[in-house]
């Protein structure tokens, strides 16, 4: 049975306006997607008659060359409120010897084609194909191209007609004159009766940490937990998977231990080491994880957004590897 345990426990309850919240009855069906009508996770249907909708692609990745390192986030939100299209991006970009690297193009533009399914274009960041037959990202501002390949499908969840999928493929990222080889882990959502770039959800996310790893270059895991009653029936409190060679590997007993924490400017604290076990096909694992830094996006006294860089290791089938990735923590 899975479950998490988080050690020490919090003091108060957490809050944070962010991204999703649970429809327990939708009315209509949304039609398939604008650039891939088999793209998994998408409704289908004739016609729609929602006036709040909300979308989501995040791509997170890891990759290394001979100067290291390199992490790049980026998330890109639209939603419609009544006749008003909607856009928004988050950047994040580490280098394992320069640290967070700013980016340019964070923040709300305009959604001028009224995109939702599709990823609108803005004038920092471009998009060419789709993840489920291969995407490309282009930021000539920021002197990157992220090129990824077809992304299967690794796990998938619905709620009525809100959906998220996740999975994860080979990438390249084109960073300056650097060209990096690595993973992309991504996750779509797709949201009716809801958009959070225009409406405030209080209560979203409680205690949500986001872990986006990779091992090598053919190792991909990907855990978050959360304690988010309302989320559950969506996004699930506990989820996890991993793709060995590009195999999809189901994380099965997933269990998950906070170890450890670390001041926060609020009544909450953020993570700082994690222990994390399951049981695949080929036995026990286990993945021990440290934030290593840390970039604080938001701070609302009651709760916090950071994007951090961890690093650990992961024993599995007789064989020990480093991991390094992104967390995302939402208290």
């Amino acid at each position: 049975m899975m479950n998490v345990i988080v050690r020490p426990p919090t003091r108060r309850t957490r809050r944070y306006a962010r991204l999703l919240s649970v429809i327990a009855v939708v009315w209509i069906v949304w039609p398939a997607h604008a650039a891939d009508p088999q793209m998994p996770g998408s409704a289908t249907g004739e016609t729609s008659s929602t006036t709040l909708v909300y979308a989501s692609d995040y791509l997170s990745f890891i990759g290394r060359d001979e100067q290291g390192y390199v992490a790049f986030a980026l998330d890109t939100n639209r939603g419609q409120d009544g006749d008003a299209f909607q856009a928004e991006h988050l950047a994040v970009l580490h280098d394992e010897r320069q640290g967070w690297v700013d980016l340019a193009g964070n923040g709300a533009y305009d959604n001028m084609e009224k995109e939702l399914l599709g990823l609108p274009d803005s004038l920092f960041f471009q998009f060419d194909g789709a993840p489920a037959s291969g995407l490309s990202v282009a930021s000539p501002p920021n002197h990157l191209v992220l090129r990824v390949a077809p992304i299967p499908q690794r796990h998938r969840h619905a709620d009525g007609h809100s959906t998220v999928w996740m999975g994860s493929a080979a990438a390249t990222l084109t960073w300056h004159e650097r060209t990096i080889p690595g993973r992309v882990i991504y996750e779509y959502v797709f949201m009716l009766n809801f958009n959070r770039l225009t409406r405030t959800y209080v209560g979203m996310w409680k205690e949500f940490q986001g872990l986006y790893l990779a091992a090598g270059a053919d190792i991909d895991l990907y855990v978050h937990t959360h304690q988010s009653e309302r989320l559950a029936p969506l996004v699930g409190k506990l989820v996890g998977f991993a793709a060995f060679d590009g195999e999809t590997q189901a994380l099965d007993d997933l269990d998950v231990m906070v170890m450890d924490h670390a001041f926060a400017p609020g009544f909450y604290r953020w993570p700082t080491e994690w222990s994390i076990t399951w049981r695949g096909p080929q036995g026990a694992a286990s993945l021990s994880l440290s934030l290593h830094e840390r970039k604080q996006i938001g701070n609302w006294v009651i709760g916090g957004f950071a994007m951090g860089i961890v690093r650990g290791e992961v024993t599995y089938g007789g064989l020990t590897k480093p991991v390094y990735g992104l967390a995302e923590l939402i208290m």
